[in-house]
């Protein structure tokens, strides 16, 4: 059986690349359009270069010590070196498609709304339906090869590693680039969001893909590997030797690729209503996906199990929806929070920023209290391997949640080379309209990554107290419990991490941001007649500067995510460590939740403002919605999407390192 799930990647795989095919033969729109769209592709493609380059050199030094550390299974860090090309390779392939369709989207506009929302779509899936062939083959393929369960942790380090470094490096040039251009171009200068006299306009439309495509392909191709892997080392050591079980993880993957092949063909946009035409894709997905799920439970001969499985299955597929609703909430301009943030605006900066901050806070709420349910009931249904189907049928659904996801930088690119292009209003009307909605997608899927991690996360400190145990010597064992104060002193330590992690994130954003305000000042004051358009300004400057930040700064927060689990395992003990994870996970969902919900929050709540409410554009509230979506953007794209893969590296190691810590 484990040929089925190979073969589900390898037709996942085929049929983006189908997509991809499709999508590069559209049309790509004039001259002007295309000049903006290469140096948008030139400048994606020169930062990745850069950033995976940086990387490989780190990817080989932990190899070397894998291989040092486990000299008697090698495989150990050849699955590392397999996990860090695959999630490189997974972000590669994603975004460059997605620098090629965004013009392509631009153009379809000229036609109407259906059109490039077809297209934009069909974009986004490339980058979904890679990411999840890529980690169904990789995994699948690797236990063909090594039935090693060790070797198969080593590859979710890998991909776990490389997630933190795209998510962050990515994030850092992103918003540097985003934030420097707002604060000189429109608030400073009073020019729109995508104009071609800001000298930061071409990074900040660079930045929409290295971040939110590629960062977001490899942070979701870890955290679909390392669940899937997950549940397999769970599974062998609650049911030892039983290989259905051990390898139903990756049946339950393969059936779900095909159902969310079928399930994209349901995303139909029928009227204006862009977020219900992808959700049908979704509703379509999962229903299909639990129908196989119920057929391979059945098949597979699991019948005492199959009503507890199956449901626990359920919860997954319950969990991922609510989530999904509910970040659309706490996101979209049609609801509450966002129309809060933006009326707030009205009396300044200020209240603004403070709404957006209680925003961002409430939002915490809901999906934890989602996550919670789903983890009690799936552990009632089925034990702690009940936990983990569920989490496995949360990731299943990952090529739709994806292409969900890279629907967003398509259609922000999109926009972007429209305004810069100056198309007609019909096209920037579709574009916006798209661009409006893709902030809400962007967002969803942040919130389903950081939901599936936090169940993923319990299933791998169930695991890691389950290595404990096993390699403990006779009579020994291990309690984490309050009451003693090496798991108390672990918790604390654990739950300083993300914030000490997103602290370092957001302040390698503020002063990359603060390089490219002086270099577009710079350009203002010394290049004559850029704002009489009779001047063009040096584009490439300000993707230097934000790539080198990006590089220089994304270094240090991810060895600090690697060096202290190990630190407190061997200075105080597993039990430190286990409360080390405890408190990683518990603070680390807050932040991550509160950050991306209330960054996206405060974005929408600006374009609500710039569709005409409030005074519209140019106005005080919209003057103070651009200070907030400032605030918000390193919030939203850098600090709290990378903590997602910071929860999952910590656990990793602790399971690797079990042994030595005995």
């Amino acid at each position: 059986m484990i040929l089925f799930p190979i073969a589900a990647g390898l037709v996942s795989i085929a049929y983006a690349a189908c997509l991809a095919w499709h999508v590069l033969k559209s049309a790509k729109g004039d001259l002007a359009m295309q000049e903006i769209a290469q140096a948008i592709q030139e400048g994606a493609l020169a930062f990745l270069k850069r950033q995976y380059q940086t990387v490989a050199a780190v990817a080989v030094v932990v190899a070397l010590v894998l291989w040092f550390l486990f000299p008697e299974n090698l495989w150990i860090a050849i699955g590392f070196l397999v996990g860090a090309v695959t999630s490189a390779f997974a972000g590669m392939l994603g975004m460059v498609v997605s620098v090629r369709a965004n013009v392509r989207v631009a153009q379809a506009a000229k036609t109407g709304l259906s059109a490039a929302f077809s297209l934009a779509f069909q974009g986004g899936a490339v980058t979904g339906f890679f990411v999840v062939g890529l980690a169904l083959l990789a995994v699948s393929g690797f236990y063909a090869l090594t039935h090693d369960l060790y070797a198969l942790i080593g590859l979710g380090f890998g991909g776990s590693l490389i997630s933190v470094f795209a998510r962050l490096g990515g994030g850092i040039f992103t918003k540097a680039a985003d934030v420097g251009a707002d604060i000189v171009g429109k608030v400073e200068a009073g020019i729109p969001e995508d104009d071609l006299r800001n000298p930061a306009v071409i990074a900040d439309n660079v930045g929409d893909n290295v971040g939110d495509d590629a960062g977001m392909a490899a942070d979701l191709f870890e955290t679909y590997a390392v669940t899937m892997v997950a549940a397999m080392f769970l599974a062998t050591l609650l049911f030892p030797g039983a290989v259905q079980v051990i390898t139903l993880p990756l049946l339950l993957g393969g059936v779900a690729v095909f159902a969310s092949i079928i399930g994209s063909f349901a995303v139909r946009l029928v009227g204006s209503g862009i977020m219900k035409a992808m959700y049908q894709g979704l509703c379509a997905s999962s229903a299909l996906s639990l129908i196989g799920f119920f057929y391979i439970l059945q098949q597979q001969g699991f019948q005492e199990s199959l009503a507890p499985w199956f449901g626990a299955m359920a919860v997954g597929i319950a969990v991922t929806i609510l989530l999904v609703a509910i970040t659309e909430y706490y996101t979209s301009k049609n609801f509450r929070p966002v129309r809060a943030i933006a009326e707030a605006s009205k009396t300044g900066s200020g209240t603004n920023v403070i709404i957006g901050l209680a925003m961002g806070m409430e939002a915490t709420a809901a999906p934890i209290i989602v996550i919670v349910a789903g983890a009690l009931i799936a552990y009632g249904l089925g034990g702690l391997f009940g936990v983990a189907l569920a989490a496995v049928a949360m990731l299943s659904l990952a090529g739709i949640i994806i292409a969900i996801d890279a629907f967003g930088p398509i259609t922000d690119n999109a926009g972007g080379i429209a305004e810069m292009a100056n198309l007609s209003a019909f096209a920037r009307e579709s574009t916006d309209a798209l661009d409006a909605v893709g902030n809400t997608t962007k967002a969803v899927t942040k919130a389903y990554a950081i939901g599936s991690a936090g169940l993923a996360a319990l299933v791998l400190f169930f695991s890691y107290a389950q290595e404990l145990a096993s390699k403990a010597p006779a009579g020994s064992e291990f309690h984490f419990e309050l009451g003693n104060p090496y798991v108390l002193a672990g918790l604390f330590l654990g739950g300083a991490l993300p914030y000490l992690f997103g602290s370092l994130a957001m302040r390698a954003v503020g002063k990359a941001a603060g390089s490219v305000v002086q270099e577009v000042r710079r350009q203002f004051k010394e290049i004559a007649g850029i704002m009489e358009r009779k001047a063009k300004p040096n584009y490439a400057a300000a993707v230097d500067i934000v790539t080198k930040a990006a590089l220089k700064e994304m270094v240090l927060p991810t060895l600090l995510v690697v060096a202290l689990p190990i630190g407190v395992g061997f200075l105080l003990g597993p039990e430190a460590l286990g409360g080390f994870l405890m408190g990683t996970i518990i603070t680390g969902l807050f932040i991550a939740i509160s950050m991306t919900s209330g960054g996206g929050a405060w974005d929408n709540a600006k374009k609500f403002i710039e569709a005409g409410n409030f005074g519209g554009k140019g106005s005080d509230a919209h003057k103070a919605a651009v200070t907030g979506d400032t605030v918000g953007d390193p919030y939203k794209d850098t600090a709290g999407p990378a903590i997602n893969p910071l929860i999952k590296v910590v656990n990793v190691i602790a399971i690797l390192l079990a042994g030595f810590f005995v």
